[in-house]
């Protein structure tokens, strides 16, 4: 049986009433390590509350319960001072020599959405991203007592640091791990708590789809190459097909058809929308025609290496990874800025956005644009219809009505 800890001034009703009502929860005993009860006095039925150390120096604080001030104990909405502490221990810790059943913490439920998202082949950086901005104190916080208002405090303190797009990608990741451990966990009944504390920020979407022209296309390119073979050639790869980084890094040796006139990839599809299976979706593959001079550099690459293998590596020999823009990052903005670009403002994905407007512009019908690039025609719609008439001025002044000449001076109309 739990050892039950006295404390005069709460563990009776008589003594709680004594007490002047006020906000700021009284202190009470310590339950073990980093936990201690609390309570609040109110005009009615006093407040339970939980107070919890992560661990670091900090701590956060939860109403769990109300005190059976005025009406009785029922075991669960109303606690007397003993029955708070068994409920306070459960919260933190679980089930008394039970550890599989403790409470999921935040921390716990980014590190399953971590294996999650590796189960499913998709990109593990959408569970570690939001750790870089959480606070020891939220990471250490059951799931089952966060509240929307914490959760909007902190999602509007990022704008502190961050862009509003940048806000929103966080509280993405963040609800998607809270809400898998919910579905995991049939005690986490809280689940408008993130649906409303990380609701997204309203016109957030940046204009981040820059669009180079084909020269300095062909500069961002040559400048890649300059620093490194193998970064050259998958910015290559990038700068012709117009795919996502994550795509072409999955590409293996066998897949490029080095046809002398017609030559193409067969591009590993991406993870995004569609069916939920992604490692079903990644799994299949499309044609992407690319330039024979791009083939022969590709097929110079591999040379020596089995069909199963990677045909775009780093320059010690070694995959890409998942997440190639973290090793490419500090080379991109070298490209950038040799070619007399700011890196804040183009990144690889620019070469994506320049290959999807140059296939617009030079009238590839939209289904075929978005069937190469891997997106749907309302994305394309949605995302670069402003943009083509700013890049397309030249092809839309062909087709606008050419007014009548001006008659010289000297020529008269004549009447009726």
């Amino acid at each position: 049986m739990a050892r039950k800890v006295r404390f005069t001034a709460l563990e009776s009703r008589s003594a709680r009433l004594k007490l002047p009502i006020r906000r700021r929860p009284y202190s009470g005993p310590s339950l073990g390590r980093g936990i201690s009860l609390m309570y609040r006095r109110n005009k009615t039925n006093g407040t339970w509350v939980l107070k919890s150390g992560d661990g670091h120096g900090a701590y956060w604080t939860k109403a769990f319960a109300l005190a059976d001030d005025f009406d009785k104990s029922n075991g669960k909405a109303f606690l007397t001072f003993y029955e708070a502490q068994d409920a306070a221990k459960k919260l933190v810790r679980g089930e008394e020599g039970q550890a599989e059943s403790a409470p999921v913490t935040v921390d716990l439920a980014l590190k399953d959405y971590e294996k999650d998202l590796k189960a499913r082949k998709a990109n593990p950086y959408n569970a570690q991203s939001p750790r870089l901005h959480l606070t020891l104190v939220l990471l250490a916080k059951p799931v089952q007592l966060l509240s929307a208002q914490e959760l909007k405090d902190w999602r509007d303190s990022l704008l502190e640091n961050v862009k509003p797009a940048t806000v929103n990608r966080i509280c993405r990741c963040l609800s998607a791990a809270l809400e898998l451990a919910r579905k995991h966990d049939q005690r986490i009944q809280n689940g408008q708590a993130w649906e409303i504390g990380l609701a997204l920020l309203p016109d957030a979407q940046e204009a981040r789809n820059v669009v180079l022209s084909d020269d300095q296309v062909r500069a961002f390119t040559n400048a890649a190459y300059a620093i490194d073979h193998q970064f050259g050639l998958l910015t290559d790869t990038l700068a012709v097909t117009g795919v996502r980084p994550s795509q072409a890094v999955r590409l293996r040796v066998g897949e490029l058809c080095d046809h002398p006139v017609r030559p193409k990839l067969m591009m590993p599809k991406s993870g995004k929308g569609g069916k939920k299976n992604r490692a079903e979706k990644k799994a299949e593959r499309y044609s992407v025609p690319i330039t024979p001079q791009l083939a022969a550099k590709l097929k110079a690459s591999a040379k020596g290496r089995a069909d199963n293998q990677p045909l775009l590596l780093q320059s010690d020999g070694t995959p890409w990874g998942e997440n190639p823009g973290l090793s490419y990052h500090r080379q991109v903005n070298n490209v950038v800025r040799a070619i007399g670009l700011n890196p804040t403002e183009v990144t690889m994905y620019a070469l994506r956005h320049s290959s999807i407007v140059r296939m617009l512009l030079q009238n590839v019908p939209i289904r075929l644009v978005a069937s190469l690039h891997n997106t749907s025609v309302a994305m394309i719609e949605r995302t670069y219809s402003k943009y083509i008439t700013e890049h397309g001025d030249e092809i839309a002044r062909r087709a606008l009505l050419q007014q009548d000449p001006l008659l010289p001076d000297n020529i008269v109309a004549l009447a009726g």
